[in-house]
């Protein structure tokens, strides 16, 4: 599975060709080192990979001439250098020769069915996995095969480069790709035998993640050939595949399979299976290669598994599209989205390699991973695909090219698809533009006689077999929709008696009962006024019509939710302003205070939250100032505040002091509320001696603003309303000087998801004394508001009651008191 390990083409196989290519790519790659961003550092990885590839065959072949000439290693390693100048060979094929000499001892031919058994316990020596070097047999001799010294290099240096693979799945598309690929195989599968005789998938390649999954256990029942293998048999060659195609992995029945045991010290550690696309006759040379290559799979067995695919099915998706696609999965440790999989165009877009660890977004898109972030998390919020244009929207000079026409669309409860698209790669152009093309095909008819022409691609978009006459557009009646048939008279009456061009889209029945949508584009083929013969072309916009109908029944849904939406919206927006309506203007009241309030609501659409506010004039001239907040949303929510708001308001006209009216409240609550709990404060202002007495239950403290600085009124530490019956509240006492200004407020103006409140309420504090110098309630609650210092979308509160500076009764200038429960001013 990519999501561990990337997919194939991502990573630096072997050299396919002589080492002299070899090193002439890792030049290459080398010389690209100086590109800017992920792309520079990709091309660095590639290069690293591949020169620790090489020095590890060097190292093996030093190894073996220091033991045989009796020197130390870094006499062999000059004498190494010296034997490639004289032979005008490179040192990479020289230190192949080297190895595949002491591993093929005495004559090199031997019989199929022993070549891995001697590979296997024969030749030991010191390998940097296990302790064990595993023998490449040689493809054929010389004498026989003229290309035999080029194909053991080859080999061993596929093999040198899997045993410096990071798991076994990188090892076996090394395999594939440098090795068996070029011997005609299409995939390759490595199982490690586990407990109880089973076996279990360790690397594979050439396989989709779909397949994989299928075959990622085998039980101790296994099909003969796997459990014979298993069971330490020897390599079974089925050149035309097994008797029943579903007893071994392979898509195609009649192609090539070679079963083989992974054997180490006696004993049987894995099996490795070899597919071809269609029949190979496996003579001397291919079951020597092969055996041998399978045979390096035993050291690479110590390496890490890969990692079983979560979604197989969606990956294959995924690996099939040509432009590039990215499945991200969201971490249940960080709740930051990771890479999980990404195809071949994504690796290449991404720089050609992916970070072995870490598979943050910062890591693998580090240029537009916090736009990317926002837009998966917005994904699964909401359920619904994002798009972006372009991301980044501004890159700066000297970055990776942007990501285009970026779309996220959810795939379950954690998981996200990424799809984009990049601006100068020709690769996948080249690709969307013949997938296009594969749909387009031409026909000629003759009206004179003559024969009617199709190119190849028309054979299948009607699913006629290649070896059946092509048919006639005059003729295509019983092969289409019965109701289309007048759509295809007026076609060809247009052709041939109009004699004008035309097209129409016709619904095509295919032999399997199947329904595709072809467009007909014809020109009349004129020798004077007779028409002879029609030309056009066919093409299958099956898919674009089904897009269309799925894009207008999206439309139409969308549009119907969008209408809904909007009507729920407005319900909701006229249910809070008739309940807790938003004070847009300045309101003056008795003792020359000054108010200003406001209430924002809930982000969510239909989220009716539960704050509520209150200042109310008293018939004692005394002012009522309060605020509250129900816990949760809902319409619940609403009717439990739109009790506690007019309750509140009835009790203050019995002129009983707050922490009555408080207890009163909490009563109301505990037989109305339905369980529910709520956080108020409850405040009575005497305009003749400027004193404020007030109760909290569980609330937010009180700002109050004097000379231009705020400070926290601490409040009395009484519980909520709804908790306890018959609790007896505490009050305090706070003198209001002319020019003070008091705030209550309701959570949703301090809080965020990811710190403690006494940041949000230093925050407030610091917020209030910057805007307090325009003396305006009103200017102040507006920019509150403006800061936007809450983040966690839940409706808010605010309250600023301002005492008007020149107020004629207040006369008292003394020093700052203190607050407390019953008596005691605090100025």
């Amino acid at each position: 599975m990519s999501g561990s390990a990337e997919p194939s083409g991502a990573r630096a196989g072997p050299p396919a060709g002589s080492s002299n290519e070899a090193t002439a790519e890792t030049s290459a790659v080398g010389a690209a080192w100086p590109e800017s961003g992920f792309a520079g550092l990709a091309a660095e990885n590639r290069r690293l990979r591949a020169e620790f590839a090489r020095r590890h065959l060097l190292d093996l072949a030093t190894g073996v001439l220091a033991a045989q000439l009796g020197v130390s290693t870094a006499d062999a390693s000059e004498h190494l250098t010296a034997l490639a100048r004289a032979t005008g060979l490179s040192q990479e094929d020289l230190a192949a020769d080297v190895v595949n000499a002491i591993v093929t001892p005495g004559d090199p031919f031997l019989s199929p069915g022993d070549a891995a058994d001697t590979a296997r316990d024969d030749i030991p020596y010191e390998n940097h996995r296990n302790g064990t070097l595993y023998q490449v047999p040689p493809a054929a001799p010389a004498a026989t095969n003229a290309f035999a010294p080029a194909l053991d290099r080859r080999l061993r240096r596929t093999a040198a480069a899997a045993e410096t693979a990071d798991d076994v799945g990188e090892a076996a598309r090394t395999l594939l790709e440098g090795g068996l690929a070029p011997l005609g195989a299409d995939s390759l599968w490595l199982w490690r035998r586990a407990d109880a005789g089973c076996l279990r998938l360790a690397g594979h390649a050439g396989v989709g993640a779909a397949e994989a999954a299928a075959w990622w256990s085998i039980p101790p029942g296994a099909p003969e050939p796997l459990r014979g293998a298993r069971n330490g048999d020897g390599p079974v060659w089925l050149g035309a595949g097994p008797e029943d195609p579903e007893s071994l992995p392979g898509s195609r029945p009649g192609a090539a399979r070679a079963v083989l045991p992974l054997r180490r010290r006696g004993g049987t550690i894995g099996v490795a299976l070899v597919g071809w696309p269609g029949p190979v006759e496996f003579d001397l040379v291919l079951r020597r290669a092969v055996a041998g290559l399978t045979e390096v799979a035993v050291a690479v067995l110590d390496l890490p598994d890969a990692e079983e695919p979560g979604v197989p099915v969606l990956v294959d998706v995924l690996d099939a599209l040509a432009h590039p696609a990215a499945l991200l999965r969201t971490s249940h440790v960080s709740g930051t989205p990771v890479l999980e999989h990404a195809n071949e165009a994504a690796v290449a877009a991404l720089g050609g390699a992916l970070p072995a660890e870490d598979r943050s977004l910062h890591r693998v898109f580090p240029h537009v991973h916090a736009e990317l972030t926002r837009l998966v998390r917005r994904a699964r919020h909401t359920h619904h695909p994002q798009h972006a244009a372009r991301l980044p929207t501004g890159p700066p000079a000297g970055e990776p090219g942007p990501l285009l026409d970026v779309r996220v669309v959810p795939a379950g409860a954690d998981r996200a698809v990424v799809l984009w698209h990049t601006t100068g790669d020709p690769v996948v152009a080249a690709a969307r533009a013949v997938s296009r093309l594969q749909s387009v095909a031409t026909f000629q008819d003759s009206l004179t006689g003559g024969d009617t022409v199709w190119s190849e691609q028309a054979y299948g978009i009607f699913g006629v077999p290649r070896d059946e006459p092509p048919v006639p557009l005059l003729a295509l009646r019983g092969r289409i929709h019965r109701e289309d048939g007048e759509a295809l008279t007026e076609l060809l009456m247009t052709l041939t008696e109009r004699r004008r061009g035309a097209q129409t889209v016709l619904r095509t029945v295919l032999p399997d009962g199947s329904v595709r949508h072809v467009r007909v584009a014809a020109e009349p083929l004129l020798e004077g006024d007779t028409v002879t013969g029609l030309a056009g072309v066919y093409q299958d916009v099956s898919a674009t019509r089904r897009t269309e109908l799925a894009l207008t029944a999206t439309f139409d849904h969308l549009t119907a939710i969008q209408g809904q939406a909007q009507l729920h919206h407005q319900t909701a927006l006229q249910l809070q302003q008739a309940i807790v309506p938003e004070v847009t203007a300045l309101r003056e009241l008795p003792g020359g205070l000054t108010v200003a309030a406001r209430y924002r609501p809930a982000a969510e659409v239909y989220q009716v939250g539960g704050d509520w506010y209150d200042v109310l004039p008293l018939p004692s001239g005394k002012v009522l100032v309060a605020v509250g907040d129900i816990a949760g949303h809902g319409i619940d929510s609403v009717t439990g505040m739109v009790a506690l708001r007019n309750a509140q308001r009835a009790l203050a006209f019995t002129g009983r002091p707050p922490r009555q009216l408080m207890s009163w409240l909490n009563e109301v609550t505990l037989r109305t509320g339905g369980g529910s709990t709520a956080t108020a404060v409850c405040a009575l202002y005497d305009p003749g001696n400027g004193e404020l007495v007030w109760s909290s239950a569980g609330h937010l403290p009180l700002l109050l603003i004097r000379n231009g600085r705020g400070r926290l009124l601490e409040p009395p530490q009484d519980v909520l309303l709804g908790a306890v019956p018959s609790y007896t509240y505490e009050e305090r006492r706070t003198e209001l000087r002319p020019g003070d200004t008091l705030l209550l407020y309701t959570d949703g103006l301090v809080e965020r998801r990811h710190e403690g409140l006494g940041a949000g309420l230093a925050r407030l504090v610091e917020a209030a004394g910057r805007l307090a110098w325009s003396g305006s309630p009103e200017r102040l609650v507006d920019g509150l508001l403006g800061t936007a210092m809450g983040d966690t979308d839940d409706d808010t509160s605010l309250v600023a009651v301002r005492v008007d500076p020149v107020r004629a009764d207040a006369a008292e200038t003394g020093s700052e008191g203190s607050e407390g429960a019953g008596a005691g001013p605090d100025a």
